[in-house]
């Protein structure tokens, strides 16, 4: 069997895979069968110290930086080449799952497992790297450890962040023994892969195993507050009343159909309201609440934003009734590498996988690291698409699948020098 087969056929070992995963989740374990092991945490300190011995087990090196970020390195041939990246985080909700994050980086670790057990030598360095506080249920921002890394906001930002005790990033870093000596960012990466669960039902509404993930919905989030005026809701006609209520909602209304009149990653939502005076018998004067758009490109957004304003100026003047929408918060969409995204359809396709393209509608480390260089995602399917809950749930054979694919694309792009002793993982 010549080389080239001889890596075409390889495979990882899905129950190890599993196995692993089963012990990092029994770290902070729930009684409903989920995980709660917030960042920073001793818990969070038990699960990293478990990782790490994982990674140096399997002969690699260890490096953690100034944010706790921790990169695990199996050496390549021509260790002046930037390594080839998988990672994603091992902090969790308060209500977490087994495999949200936790999936990401132990599918890397079992990557390098299976190059040890095949003896097989790759030209670029291959590393994992698990990211801090990526949930931000403790501390925000979320997806802290990669923000840093990427220089969208400063160390010492990080740093002083604080939990609802008080204790400051930098604090709990220093006490559970994670701050490193290495400044964010000045670690190299050639190229980033994530795995990681939908989080959401398209999947398996699909009957796919693989979603090759194009890239990241861009986000805006605003406050709008309808401005009308309070009166008894007895003695006030229907035809005299200023009543923001009833103007709020119908704005809410054309914030889904908003949505749909952007296929076909259009997304909006309305979560949080607040009726004033919120009283029985009065008719409502002002109401406040949130707007959610989201879609697949910045272009898509600005249409969305121009879309929902164009009507709640329409409504302004049907009514009579102020309505001011502040943008509040904005993420930009951020598409993945052309070089990625092929190479996952590519192993997906030699592999035999079930596929189809999808989006992210929820951040990710990879947005982030699509800033410094080339990067993609693997998608699996999660059960009825729930996440951030304890009873997300993955199939062992979709997990096993997501790995396959993720080890033949770090593969194609770290590239394969040959065949060393098997079994063999003292790479240095």
């Amino acid at each position: 069997m010549d080389m080239k087969t001889s890596v075409d056929n390889l495979r990882v070992d899905g129950a190890r895979l599993w196995a692993s995963l089963m012990e990092l989740a029994a770290i902070g374990a729930t009684p409903k069968g989920g995980v709660c092991r917030l960042t920073l945490t001793d818990l969070d300190k038990q699960g990293r110290d478990l990782v790490l011995g994982w990674a140096r087990a399997a002969g690699m090196t260890v490096t953690i930086d100034k944010i706790g970020n921790g990169f695990m390195r199996r050496a390549g041939r021509d260790n002046s080449r930037p390594p080839i990246v998988t990672g994603s985080h091992i902090d969790t909700q308060p209500t977490g799952g087994k495999f949200d994050g936790n999936y990401g980086v132990l599918a890397g670790i079992e990557v390098v497992r299976t190059l040890n057990e095949h003896g097989i030598e790759t030209e670029a360095p291959i590393e994992v790297a698990f990211w801090t506080n990526e949930e931000g249920s403790r501390f925000v921002p979320v997806m802290m450890g990669s923000g840093v890394f990427a220089k969208a906001f400063t160390l010492e930002h990080a740093y002083a962040a604080k939990d609802t005790e008080g204790k400051t990033v930098k604090g709990e870093l220093e006490r559970i023994g994670y701050i490193g000596t290495e400044e964010p960012g000045a670690h190299p990466i050639g190229a980033y892969f994530e795995t990681h669960i939908e989080q959401g039902p398209v999947l398996e509404d699909h009957d796919k195993t693989i979603g090759v993930v194009g890239g990241v919905l861009g986000i805006r989030w605003y406050d709008c507050t309808v401005t009308g005026m309070e009166a008894h809701a007895g003695p006030t006609p229907m035809a005299l009343r200023k009543d923001a209520l009833q103007v709020a909602t119908k704005l809410m209304q054309e914030v889904v159909a908003c949505a749909h009149r952007h296929p076909p990653h259009g997304r909006g939502t309305v979560g949080m309201v607040q009726v004033h005076p919120n009283s029985r018998n009065v008719i409502p004067g002002r109401v406040k609440f949130s707007i959610d758009l989201r879609n697949a490109s910045d272009a898509l957004c600005d249409a969305m934003d121009a879309d929902i304003r164009g009507v709640a100026e329409r409504l302004t003047k049907e009514t009579g009734l102020p309505i001011a929408i502040e943008l509040v918060s904005h993420y930009p969409a951020q598409p993945f590498h052309p070089e990625c995204i092929g190479s996952v359809a590519k192993a997906t396709a030699k592999l035999g996988y079930s596929n189809m393209p999808c989006v992210s509608g929820a951040g990710h480390d990879a947005v982030y690291m699509a800033r410094l260089a080339p990067a993609g995602m693997i998608f699996i399917p999660c059960k009825d698409g729930i996440s951030h809950n304890e009873i997300e749930d993955a199939k062992p054979e979709h997990i096993t699948a997501g790995c396959n694919v993720l080890l033949h694309a770090m593969l194609e792009h770290a590239g394969v020098v040959g065949l060393a002793n098997p079994a063999n993982p003292a790479r240095g």
